[in-house]
């Protein structure tokens, strides 16, 4: 029991950190803004195909993300939220590997749009925002996601040690 605990906290641990490095990464390239913003770390919202630890690990770092990149309270709220319920979808849809991407794609088409308008007073109109942040979105984790599903599919059970997961 003690082990399994670890081993969660453990992969949660680094897939936060993973979520954290990816995203100054992309800010750093200049992906993360403009009208089409590509978030490379939320393609590690597929990894709850794999492993429930993906579920906090993306959550907690997509969280500490948006603290440390600056983003509004609304966007560290509402931002953070849609990657959870993204991930939170993404373990549902587990049994269908390639529909695993959508749940992200879906919460963040909803969610950001809101969060651009309120809290950084975008002019666009919402289904533009929606249509841009989609664009972004299936990039990152249609694309992106899909293509990291696949590549790690192959070695599920050397990294993320199946028969101690919950799933």
């Amino acid at each position: 029991m003690k082990t399994k605990n670890v081993h969660f906290m453990t992969q949660a641990a680094v897939i936060a950190a993973i979520y954290v490095i990816l995203t100054f990464l992309a800010n750093t390239l200049g992906l993360a803004s403009g009208v089409i913003q590509v978030r490379l770390s939320e393609m590690l919202t597929v990894l709850p195909y794999f492993t429930t630890a993906a579920i906090p690990g993306v959550t907690i770092g997509c969280l500490i993300s948006n603290i440390l990149t600056g983003c509004s309270l609304l966007d560290i709220v509402f931002g953070t939220l849609a990657t959870l319920l993204g991930a939170l979808g993404s373990y549902w849809l587990r049994k269908h590997k390639f529909l695993v991407p959508i749940p992200p794609i879906v919460a963040n088409i909803i969610i950001v749009p809101w969060v651009l308008r309120i809290s950084y007073g975008v002019p666009d109109a919402i289904p533009y925002m929606m249509l841009t942040v989609g664009i972004g979105e299936i990039i990152s984790c249609g694309i992106l996601g899909t293509i990291l599903l696949i590549a790690l599919n192959k070695y599920k059970h050397v990294i993320f040690h199946t028969s101690l997961n919950q799933n």
